[in-house]
């Protein structure tokens, strides 16, 4: 590696269009100095610029090539003017910014630059840090057109931060964050690229070399798969892998997955492995897909290696997977203490599989590999399929579901559940006269054979018409409704607000304070919406 000039120690900003072959000027000797304050300055990058220049307005750099990067100091920007096509940005090792005062890399304009890559990676940032990237569109050739990378690839950084980017055409995913800390990535647009709209990884088997990283107000949009990817899943919405401390919030996955080219485990619209302490909130994720004959196309997913996560004010709805998957796949870490609660799924699980809500699938054999798992206070509406499936060899240990409104249109329950723990829950089977689990079609006969839904030596669940307001009919796609979103409103008197647990005060569960629409919650309450 080359030796470090100043604050910055290798930067290569290749910007690169067909009108640029004859643009080779250098820096012209006018000195912006002279018209900029010193503080937070101005510095201007023109694509089909030709003349001399020294990056102020009047005299654009043609390319980063020309930049002199001695100037660029913390709190200065780098505009590229909106009415150019640039072909790609590398930069490597840019650290002239602070955390108070980053160095910003936006469009100059109304519009948003854009970044037409080809075949190639479009913004390639690697080994920098206090930098902020905003307002580009970036566009491949296509993810069977040509093109082999990422988007936005943030590679060994620390303290980026990403906002209103546009992403697609890329056959691996829109935006990339691998082994980077404090990264922010707010309103992301990432749609029409293979892997995934956005993903994040790090080191597999660890989870510290990605860490510190918030994704919210973004949309993963049609994504459909990596036409080359045949050994594994492609097609997914957001993923994050090999991760820690991770948020993301405010955020919609939709209509991923469709063109997966293998049969097999599949994609999911918002999901995580081999992560830590990871939170999914206030997001929705709708009408995504797998492969024919495939698995997965679910809502969102805690896969093998999850640990200490929550998933929590959640709307699935329509996807051909399961709206929750809870699995373990063989040679992951252990699968434990991760939670689901206030979230609603209507119509999940349709074609793959589970042909249920929620899905429950272990492959390592072993229950001390899934275990450990607190689900309560959620609304499970299907009238097309069961509430709950479980891969009928799933082994699993502590599986806890409180509080929580399961509706189906035949059986409530598929599979292996005898490890897991139901009380306060209220069971609703649309087509059998309120409640058929197999050959059971009373919840008193199925709460004595089974040992369910007994607390404290009283039958603790229930199994009325929830009476909801409209469901089956949800069409919402701005989480930022989510609040107002009332089709599984109880009634005012519904005996579902008052005949729940005290998850607090019975099991020293934090339960939080505010159910999915954000009011505060019954400490009694059954269901998402109280």
């Amino acid at each position: 590696m080359k030796k470090k000039k100043a604050l910055l120690s290798i930067i290569t900003f290749c910007i690169l269009t067909a009108s640029l072959y004859s643009c080779n000027a250098k820096s012209g000797g006018k000195n912006p100095e002279t018209v900029r304050n010193d503080r937070n300055r101005a510095f201007y990058v023109e694509a089909n610029n030709c003349q001399q220049s020294d990056g102020s307005r009047n005299y654009p750099w043609s390319s980063f090539d020309n930049i002199d990067y001695s100037l660029i100091k913390a709190g200065d920007t780098i505009y590229l003017i909106s009415e150019s096509i640039f072909a790609g940005i590398l930069i490597d090792s840019l650290v002239a910014g602070t955390e108070e005062k980053p160095v910003i890399i936006t469009s100059f304009g109304d519009k948003k630059a854009r970044i037409e890559s080809g075949n190639n990676t479009g913004f390639h940032i690697s080994n920098s840090r206090n930098v902020k990237i905003e307002k580009l569109h970036l566009v491949g050739s296509g993810r069977k057109g040509g093109n082999t990378k990422n988007g936005l690839y943030i590679e060994n950084c620390n303290n980026i931060s990403v906002s209103d980017i546009e992403a697609e055409g890329f056959q691996k995913s829109g935006v990339y964050i691998y082994t980077s800390t404090n990264i922010v990535a707010d309103s992301v647009y990432a749609h029409d690229n293979g892997f995934a709209g956005i993903l994040v990884g790090g080191i597999y088997g660890r989870k510290d070399t990605s860490r510190d990283i918030i994704i919210r107000n973004s949309k993963a949009e049609n994504n459909p798969g990596d036409p080359t990817n045949l050994t594994n899943h492609s097609g997914n919405g957001i993923l994050v892998g090999s991760s820690s401390n991770v948020l993301i919030e405010y955020c919609t996955a939709t209509n991923n997955g469709r063109d997966m080219p293998r049969v097999g485990n599949g994609p999911v619209g918002i999901w995580a492995y081999e992560v830590d302490s990871v939170l999914i909130q206030y997001c929705i994720s709708y009408r995504n897909k797998t492969s024919k004959g495939s698995a997965d196309g679910g809502g969102f997913d805690f896969d093998g290696g999850v640990t200490n996560s929550t998933i929590q004010y959640c709307l699935s709805y329509e996807n051909e997977g399961s709206a929750f998957g809870l699995f373990q796949y063989a040679g992951a870490s252990p699968w434990y203490n991760n939670t689901v609660r206030y979230c609603i799924s209507e119509n999940d699980g349709l074609v793959s599989a589970a042909r249920a809500g929620v899905f429950v699938w272990n492959a390592t054999g072993d229950s001390s590999q899934l275990k450990d798992c607190y689900f309560y206070n959620n609304t499970i509406y299907n009238e097309k399929g069961a509430a709950i499936s479980y891969e009928p060899d799933s082994e699993h240990h502590n599986f806890y579901f409180y509080n929580n409104i399961f509706v189906s249109r035949d059986d409530l329950i598929t599979g292996n559940y005898r490890n897991s723990t139901f009380r306060a829950n209220n069971w609703y089977s649309l087509n059998n006269n309120g409640f058929k689990i197999g050959n059971i079609n009373s919840l008193e006969k199925w709460a004595e054979s089974r040992n369910k839904e007994i607390f404290d030596n009283n039958l603790s669940g229930l199994c009325i018409t929830p009476e909801f307001k409209n469901p089956g009919k949800t069409n919402i796609t701005d989480p930022w409704k989510l609040s107002s979103y009332d089709a599984y409103k109880l009634t005012e008197n519904s005996l579902l607000k008052t005949c729940g647990l005290n998850l607090k005060q019975q099991f020293g569960i934090i339960t939080g304070e505010k159910d999915f629409n954000q009011q505060k919650i019954s400490r009694n309450g059954i269901g998402a919406v109280q």
